[in-house]
């Protein structure tokens, strides 16, 4: 079989893949694009675009069932059609999808749907549908991404066991709803489903939910799970299941031994793990830390010519951190002097009230050593969220004492999402607190509180006590 030859090929069309393909292809360099099965990748398709539009639905669900207390009141009752917020959904993700196929296109990139195996460290074959295709290339970028993780006797076969795919598309509401891990994901989807009507138990194995994030945030979040209804067990850890006339009895242990729920559906959120099993690197020689692939600062594994970007690799598993990987991998390839050089990527959790971080939290700027000064500035004291009615939460700025450097920002509460990336640009530029405190924000907005936070760090808040 004859083999057509690129300079580059990127295998996977996600959040990594396609900024990386689409890059290459404005630098000039001749690109094959292989993606198995989503234009934009599992995030764009069935992760976090769509999950994203389900828990907008969620939140409006609930703002308009407590507006009342703004004077706006409704004379009839108010219901969730899932079949129409699915179609939305999907109408949201078709646009997209259909706009990465628009834009490989417009720069030139040449696209192919298939799966990809390793022949040597720059061949390829491609199983398509059209049949085995083979393929050289100069440069070769692992953009393959990850997949859920499967718990032992939780088989995603099983129609009673959901994975992040399949509780973005459930045709009805599951009436009670297990959710296996309490991280990010599994609080995102387990509050999006209570906020929807379902009956949402949660069964995590740490002391707490979100092991990692500040205690802070972590007893706001419980304190406001409890009180929407979502049922929490901590040190708990799921055994087994099995099908009842009522539906899927789940067991699970606890110190207080061992306890049985009856749920209509299991979501089992306890991670994800990297595709590099489904393609043959073996055959490449390629250094691994595991099912991870090492990568330097230039996406460069110890192959020549052979790269590697956002959730195959170490380091943290998001579509963010992935694009930037993928546009510095592209400059490398066409031989800039780029590298990957952040000091942060910033993380967020679309729970209710939002998390996101920019840098080191309180608690491990602390474990770090770093002698700290930390303002705090609750909504509650931002006029701009008393307007919306929606106060829960907090800005925390973190600098380090000795010189007044921001070192990390966390933030719970509204539009935590979009208020994160000034913290981020101040954690890049090595701010110092006075920076943010003299920059003026505008008033009234959410964003006020990031000046007032970096005030309080100095001991010169107005709308607060200073402590």
């Amino acid at each position: 079989m004859s083999s057509t030859h690129y300079t580059a090929i990127v295998l996977g069309a996600g959040p990594g893949g396609y900024p990386c393909a689409i890059r290459l292809g404005q630098l000039g360099v001749k690109t094959l694009v292989v993606e198995r099965e989503y234009w934009g990748g599992v995030c764009l398709n069935v992760g976090c675009i769509p999950s994203k539009a389900l828990i907008t639905a969620g939140k409006r669900l609930e703002e308009f069932q407590h507006a009342d207390a703004m004077g706006i009141e409704f004379t009839g009752s108010l219901s969730v059609n899932m079949t129409k917020l699915q179609a939305w959904k999907s109408t949201v993700t078709g646009k997209l999808s259909g706009g990465v196929r628009t834009l490989l296109k417009g720069n030139k990139v040449e696209m192919l749907e298939g799966s990809a195996r390793f022949i040597g460290p720059h061949e390829l074959e491609v199983t398509t549908k059209d049949g085995p295709k083979r393929f050289t290339a100069d440069h070769i970028v692992i953009a393959t991404g990850s997949r859920p993780i499967e718990v032992p006797g939780f088989s995603f076969k099983d129609a009673r066991i959901l994975d992040s795919t399949k509780a973005l598309a459930l045709p009805q509401l599951p009436k009670r709803l297990a959710v296996i891990g309490g991280g990010y994901i599994g609080l995102e989807m387990g509050s999006m489903y209570r906020k929807l009507g379902s009956e949402v138990t949660v069964i995590e194995m740490a002391d707490q939910v979100l092991p990692g994030f500040d205690p802070d945030v972590v007893k706001l979040i419980a304190r406001k799970l409890k009180k929407s209804g979502v049922v929490v067990h901590t040190h708990a850890q799921a055994r087994g299941w099995e099908e009842t006339d009522d539906g899927a009895a789940l067991t699970y242990k606890t110190p207080d031994g061992e306890q049985t729920l009856t749920v209509d559906a299991i979501l089992v959120t306890v991670g994800r793990r990297p595709n590099t099993d489904q393609l043959d690197l073996e055959k490449t020689g390629v250094k691994m830390a595991g099912r991870f692939i090492e990568t330097d600062k230039q996406l460069k594994t110890s192959v020549a010519g052979l790269y590697a970007i956002g959730d195959c690799t170490t380091g943290l598993m998001l579509a963010h951190k992935a694009t930037h990987d993928g546009e510095i991998c592209a400059e490398v390839i066409a031989g800039h002097k780029a590298f990957n050089d952040a000091k942060t990527v910033p993380a967020v959790v679309f729970t209710d009230p939002e998390i996101a971080t920019a840098g080191l939290q309180e608690h491990e700027a602390r474990a770090a050593g770093f002698d700290v000064r930390v303002g705090k500035v609750p909504f509650a004291a931002i006029g701009r969220a008393l307007t919306t009615n929606d106060t829960d939460g907090f800005i925390k700025v973190i600098a380090n004492r000795v010189d007044g450097r921001v070192l990390g920002v966390t933030i719970v509460g509204p539009h935590a999402s979009d208020l994160i990336s000034e913290c981020v640009l101040a954690v890049e530029m090595e701010c110092e607190l006075r920076d943010i405190a003299l920059s003026i924000h505008p008033h009234p907005t959410l964003s006020e509180g990031i000046m007032e936070a970096a005030k309080a760090a100095l001991g010169e808040a107005v709308h607060i006590l200073n402590t």
